[in-house]
């Protein structure tokens, strides 16, 4: 599969590079702009492979480019540069899945308010833009089977 890797950036995405550059202070801790949990939970009575999961994440991923987009500061060029993650590229993982566990409603809050509020969960400098958070009820799942109990968050 051939394509371009490394193109400038368009001029939205250097926008909202330097925007950040601008109005965040990079000495002092970061804040929390592009979280954006999505919540989801099975309807009782049905399950869903974590396997397949996995899969169709993959798929969706891959098949976007947005998803899988470095941005760095090209000194030399004095411009800023996007680097498209191919799956080929074995340095870098194209997103992360999570698995955790919770058995009370205040553990699982914490979980929630940690997707929300972790400013390390998207970096952009890396690609990491996405990510899956699987939280079983109680264990995880020896046949690989979410269930009704269990939450799924996209981030």
């Amino acid at each position: 599969m051939c394509c371009v890797v490394i193109a400038p950036a368009s001029f939205a995405q250097a926008r909202i590079w330097l925007d950040e550059r601008i109005r965040f202070d990079r000495g002092k801790p970061q804040i929390v702009i592009y979280n954006t949990p999505f919540v989801y939970r099975l309807q009782p009575g049905y399950t869903l492979s974590v396997k397949q999961l996995h899969q169709a994440l993959h798929l969706t991923v891959n098949k976007h480019p947005s998803l899988h987009t470095s941005l760095h500061f090209d000194i030399e060029k004095n411009l800023l540069m996007q680097r498209v993650i191919t799956h080929e590229d074995k340095t870098n993982n194209l997103f992360s899945v999570i698995e955790t566990t919770y058995e009370t409603d205040e553990q699982l809050n914490e979980i929630l308010h940690n997707e929300k509020r972790n400013p390390h969960l998207f970096d952009l400098a890396q690609g990491l833009v996405f990510r899956c958070h699987i939280i079983y009820y109680k264990q995880i799942s020896s046949n690989h089977l979410l269930s009704h109990k269990d939450l799924l968050i996209f981030n």
